[in-house]
């Protein structure tokens, strides 16, 4: 009686993986999203829109268009990127939006749908519009390669087990929810974005940094943030304890991709500068001079 049982949870975990595996675009890495597409992003407008009425977005009107500005840019360079290679698939029902709140935190994140926020705290850290380039086009790339979706899909796996997969997916349960919110934390006072893999951050440092070639900002500066943000926020654990790659690793790894990305943006025919920003602020501190509280995105 068992083996029957044993090869039909085999065969259901096949057909699982063979249904739900997706590839990602740019690095062509393979993955597996179980979640319905119209349920993840049902999840974080509900969310988003919370965080939005429960947190103050900024009235500086420069920084905040800057950040919208630099985000519509992606976005159209992401839409006619994934247009032209056959994901367009992957924005359907995208509802854009880029926010700048007003936190101390040196943070940013993306849910998906294209739902962006940027924390007051990292602009003197990006510096300029091209720094914040590097920050969104980052948190922007988890969402188009559906990391969120990755993660929520091996904890279900983990949870739900073979013969209850299929069954969990079809009935949406309590349990959906509840991996949502160990994949996307959320509190009324922060939104902190739990920490992805270190596999999921390289590869959105490899994504970020074509999606705001692809935009017209020079991916050079890249690597000059990154070492800024190297020097906020004191003792890092070793790489192997993290979720995120060192920073000798990322930015190694930056210069490696770079002749790529220099290729985009050249194509992009933009030469976007550091030199645009109306970001205000210096230094790592907040807007009281206190030491910032540094989030890794």
């Amino acid at each position: 009686m068992k083996k029957p049982i044993l090869a039909f949870a085999a065969l259901l975990i096949a057909l699982t993986f063979f249904n739900s595996c997706s590839t990602v675009p740019v690095t062509g890495r393979t993955q597996l999203n179980m979640i319905p597409s119209s349920e993840m992003l049902s999840m974080s407008f509900q969310q988003y829109d919370q965080f939005l009425t429960e947190n103050q977005t900024s009235q500086d009107h420069n920084n905040t268009q800057m950040v919208k500005r630099v985000g519509e840019k992606i976005q159209v360079a992401v839409e006619q990127y994934l247009q032209k290679n056959g994901y367009a698939d992957l924005l359907e029902g995208y509802d854009w939006e880029f926010n700048l709140v007003d936190n101390e935190q040196v943070n940013a994140w993306c849910m998906p749908g294209g739902k962006v926020v940027v924390y007051t705290g990292i602009l003197p850290i990006t510096k300029d519009e091209t720094g914040l380039a590097v920050v969104m086009g980052h948190e922007i790339a988890h969402a188009v390669a559906e990391h969120g979706n990755e993660r929520m899909s091996q904890q279900l796996m983990q949870q739900a087990g073979a013969t209850g997969l299929m069954l969990a997916l079809s009935e949406k349960p309590t349990e959906t929810q509840m991996i949502w919110s160990t994949v996307y934390g959320y509190g009324t006072q922060y939104a902190v974005m739990l920490p992805y893999s270190r596999t999921h951050e390289s590869e959105a440092d490899h994504l970020g940094l074509i999606f705001m070639s692809m935009a017209g900002y020079n991916p050079q500066e890249a690597p000059a943030f990154w070492e800024r943000m190297s020097a906020v926020g004191g003792a890092k654990p070793p790489e192997i304890l993290s979720t995120h790659p060192s920073d000798e690793t990322r930015i190694s790894n930056l210069n490696k991709w770079m002749p790529e990305a220099l290729g985009y943006f050249n194509k992009s025919g933009s030469s976007n500068s550091g030199s645009n920003s109306n970001t205000s602020g210096s230094g790592n501190t907040g807007g009281n001079g206190t030491p910032v509280k540094v989030i890794k995105i």
